[in-house]
């Protein structure tokens, strides 16, 4: 393992951001440099890079241990959204965060809005009948630069049978969800949202992983066929990964 110093350059290489980053998190003590020499330029611990690396993939695999588990767990605030208002305050924070951090406002623009459609659709289909825990998991992975969204709601499946009893498994649901426009006022917005939200990612830079009960989707870029199958894994709602694959 490696103990000494290195460059910031190298370290904002090392984590996928921009030196300028590096220093607004370190003013803000986010993510704090070790200053040296006279001129007190910033250097960082080769193991709080290590650490902040490995961070990111923790709270992925967090979101996973928690719609997976039986009965669910509490949550660090940080990544905790257990109101819609509570979402749509971070959701404004990351969209402000996104823009000076991104060269293309367009691009921010729709990634937000992709996030908003999939995270709102917990709260306005799970109100009054969370299985457990209310609210979203809510966390955005700098480095990766994509957004993780997971409720312990009801699923897709459940939701979409008040409309279409016929459906009898999460993969034709979750089909249903992306391709068709649903009649009917309560489960409408999570079927024709998921249809925006399938027209943004087919037509931008961006890829979407979406899970519900035991059905995944990998959908990406000019995509007009959805791959849907079914995996050995079942989840408790919805559990989906947002990713901006490049801003220019």
């Amino acid at each position: 393992m490696r103990f000494n110093l290195i460059k910031i350059g190298e370290a904002a290489e090392l984590l996928g951001v921009s030196i300028d980053t590096l220093r607004r998190w370190d003013k803000a003590g986010k993510f704090l440099s070790v200053r040296t020499g006279s001129k007190g330029h910033r250097f960082y611990r080769f193991s709080d890079i290590e650490s902040k690396l490995n961070s990111a993939s923790n709270y992925r695999n967090l979101a996973r241990e928690w719609v997976q588990s039986t009965e669910g767990f509490s949550l660090d605030p940080q990544v905790y959204c257990e109101t819609r208002d509570m979402f749509q305050a971070r959701l404004e924070t990351l969209q402000s965060r996104l823009g000076k951090m991104m060269p293309l406002e367009k691009v921010v623009s729709l990634v937000i809005a992709v996030a908003g459609e999939i995270g709102n659709n917990s709260f306005d289909h799970n109100l009054g009948n969370w299985s457990d825990i209310m609210g979203i998991f809510f966390y955005y992975d700098e480095r990766n630069k994509s957004i993780i969204l997971a409720d312990r709601g009801q699923g897709i499946l459940s939701t979409l049978k008040r409309v279409k009893p016929e459906l009898d498994n999460a993969k034709e649901a979750l089909r249903v969800a992306f391709t068709e426009i649903i009649s009917g006022r309560q489960p409408e917005a999570r079927g024709n949202g998921l249809k925006f939200v399938k027209s943004i990612i087919i037509n931008n830079s961006f890829s979407l992983d979406f899970q519900t009960g035991n059905a995944f989707l990998h959908l990406k870029q000019n995509d007009e066929d959805l791959f849907i199958q079914e995996i050995g894994t079942t989840i408790k709602g919805c559990f989906a990964t947002i990713k901006i694959e490049r801003t220019i």
